[in-house]
């Protein structure tokens, strides 16, 4: 029965990626991310720390968060008026279109023994094994490599407040084995990956 069930969710999953692929337009989605580019960037590489860079995320997971904030699931006030009117498929195009979009290095200064305890740290909580090394992302994972380390440290915090539950609870679980001065040091640590 399980393996029953394990297979109908592999073939589901293998399904929703190939109609994925087969209808998003990132031509279509560069068009519709002209409203993105005040806060985000023409290219999702946003200027100002209080917006994450999308450049170089995965479709999936930029798909899911549009998603997540139109239907309530994350919450974010700046975001609500954009997402209201977007569609399934306006949504699969901006994902497709920033996913397409080369990330560029962050304005930051890291401190080097932040950068130093924060990679410790990262390595004893075993981010790899969901963020892959490099903290490149993966599926809905995100890429974390080269984000504001103010954004960052704003979402550790919203995890380890339960304020953001929007991961299926395994950010919210690492997030309460972490302090605040771990948090800072992994910002730290991931704005100087590329």
């Amino acid at each position: 029965m399980r393996a029953r069930k394990a297979a109908r969710g592999a073939a589901f999953l293998f399904l929703l990626v190939i109609f994925h692929a087969a209808h998003a337009d990132p031509a279509a989605g560069k068009r519709k991310a002209a409203p993105c580019a005040a806060c985000h960037g023409a290219d999702g590489n946003s200027a100002s720390a209080q917006f994450p860079v999308l450049a170089g995320q995965t479709s999936r997971y930029l798909y899911l968060e549009l998603k997540d904030f139109k239907e309530g699931r994350r919450s974010e006030p700046t975001m609500a008026p954009f997402v209201a009117k977007l569609s399934r498929e306006d949504m699969l195009d901006l994902a497709d279109y920033f996913a397409a979009q080369k990330p560029k290095p962050v304005a930051f200064r890291a401190d080097a023994a932040r950068v130093a305890r924060g990679r410790k740290k990262a390595e004893e909580v075993l981010c790899t094994m969901c963020h892959l090394g490099g903290f490149s992302g993966q599926n809905e994972i995100p890429r974390v490599a080269g984000q504001h380390p103010e954004y960052v440290i704003k979402q550790l915090k919203a995890f380890k407040a339960r304020t953001r539950t929007n991961d299926a609870g395994s950010m919210t679980s690492v997030a309460q084995t972490i302090t605040e001065q771990d948090i800072e040091d992994l910002a730290h640590y991931i704005s100087t990956l590329d």
